[in-house]
Parts: structure tokens; sequence; C-alpha cells
């Protein structure tokens, strides 16, 4: 084979081996690394945390003019506190209110008296809550809503792990020769590690009655959330998977599932 034909074919299967390793060109994909096996687990990682939308029962109908106020976080765990406020809660209640078709009077228009307005219902002051709802659009409305998280905290761990260098070791010494050294070699290459963490959020909603700041109705839910990673090693061929849904998506779900409530039962 002359030095051209050479070449040739070398050029061609560097080729095939980058085109391979690389996938196709930049311009064809958002993703940096479409089409590998990497990119397909990250992606159906974030598609669990994704927002999920809700079809409430009643969206049909109308709901009251309400007000979401701040609620509180009676969590002392600094990754829930630093991931998720209430102000992030109460606009996540916001937007699944007006969903369900509530007439949502949105914090940012109270303005100058969003201060007033939460002190007066936090405090169940009635005179205080009857000044601030005679002014303006506050007058038509019937319900002040809070939501609390009473519990945001990691229950559970666990790790499993795997190093195959002592097993290698002994089935080489064993076997002996090359096919003791080819086994140590490769037993020894292996390597897997597993590690999930279990947290339980619980949420409280509080529908209180606009005028009078008196509790008209509670209700709570709970739920579940795993986070966790896999490694895998073997011959130098590794592989890494970690994710699961976040906190602030768990929070979502949760603000979900009493706007549900509200929607089915206060209408």
């Amino acid at each position: 084979m002359n030095r051209r034909r050479q070449l040739a074919i070398f050029a061609a299967f560097t080729s095939l081996l980058l085109s391979a390793a690389c996938g196709p060109p930049a311009g064809r994909s958002d993703s940096p690394a479409p089409g590998t096996g990497a990119s397909a687990a990250a992606n159906e990682a974030a598609d669990r945390g994704m927002y999920r939308p809700v079809t409430y029962r009643n969206a049909d109908r109308s709901g009251p003019a309400l007000v979401v106020i701040d609620g509180s976080i009676k969590s002392n765990n600094a990754t829930f506190t630093q991931k998720v406020t209430s102000n992030n809660i109460a606009d996540y209640a916001e937007l699944e209110l007006s969903k369900a078709n509530f007439k949502v009077l949105e914090r940012s228009d109270l303005g100058a008296l969003t201060r007033e307005f939460q002190v007066a219902y936090t405090a169940g002051d009635p005179d205080a809550a009857r000044k601030l709802l005679g002014k303006g659009k506050f007058k038509a409305t019937r319900w002040v809503v809070r939501f609390d998280v009473l519990k945001a905290e990691p229950v559970a761990t666990a790790q499993r792990g795997f190093s195959g260098e002592s097993i290698g070791a002994l089935a080489g010494g064993l076997i002996g020769g090359r096919a003791g050294y080819a086994t140590d070699v490769g037993v020894g290459s292996v390597h897997t590690n597993d590690t999930a963490g279990v947290w339980i959020v619980g949420m409280r909603y509080t529908l209180i009655d606009a005028r009078t700041t008196e509790q008209a109705a509670t209700g709570y839910f709970e739920q579940k959330m795993e986070i966790g990673s896999r490694s895998r090693s073997v011959l130098g061929v590794s592989s890494t998977d970690a994710g699961g849904l976040t906190l602030d998506s768990l929070v979502q779900r949760l603000v979900q599932e009493s706007v549900a409530e509200i929607d089915a039962k206060y209408k």
C-alpha cells in the first residue's frame, strides 16, 4: 500500500473516531454532548425536577379574592433555607392559586402597605386589617392565605460501595502466571459506590378570614424526596450519575397539593 493511501485511510479513521467521541456538530443541538449516555442520564435527572402543571378540579369556577402573605420556615437546616425562602413559597402560591382561578391580589400590589398587612394578619389584629381592607382593590378580599414549612429535614442516609482490589489480589495469587496477573488487574479495577439520602418536608396552609383575622381552615401535607449518586469504574472506564428532585421543586409540589385542597373545599 502506497504512502498516500495509508495517509487517506488514517485520516478517515481519525475522522470517524472524532465523530464518535464528539457527536454531531455543536450547531445541531443545544447539548454540548448530544446523543451520549451522559447527556441522556443528565437530562433524565433534570426532567424529574422540572415544573409539573396541575389541573385543579374547580378551575372552571371563579374563586373569591385573596391575598397570600409570607409564611414561616420552621427549620434550621442550612441546606434547605439556602434553597427555599418564604418569599419563594408565596410566589409559588400566587402562581398556583391564579391557575386554580382564584382572584389573587398579588403582594407586589400592596406596595408600602406590605409590612402593615403582614403584621396585621400575623398578630391577628382585626382593627388594623379592616383599615387596610378599606383601601382600593383590597375591599373585595375574602381570604388571606399563608403557607408554613413545619418540617424540612434529611431523615435517612445510606452508602454502599465495593472495591475489587483485595479480591483481585487474592484471585491473582491463587491462579498465578499471566492469567493471575490479568485477573488481579481486571478484578482490582472494579469500584462501585452508591449513596442515597431521604428528606421529608411538611407544609401547612392556613386560610384566614380577611375581615376578622380569625383562622377559617388549615391543612397539612408531607412529601418524601430522595437524592443520591451512583458511580462505577471498571478497567479505567467510569460512569457517574447523580440527581433527584430538588428541594424547591418539592416545595412547589406541596404548594400544589395544598392549593388543590383549597380549590376543592373553599370556593
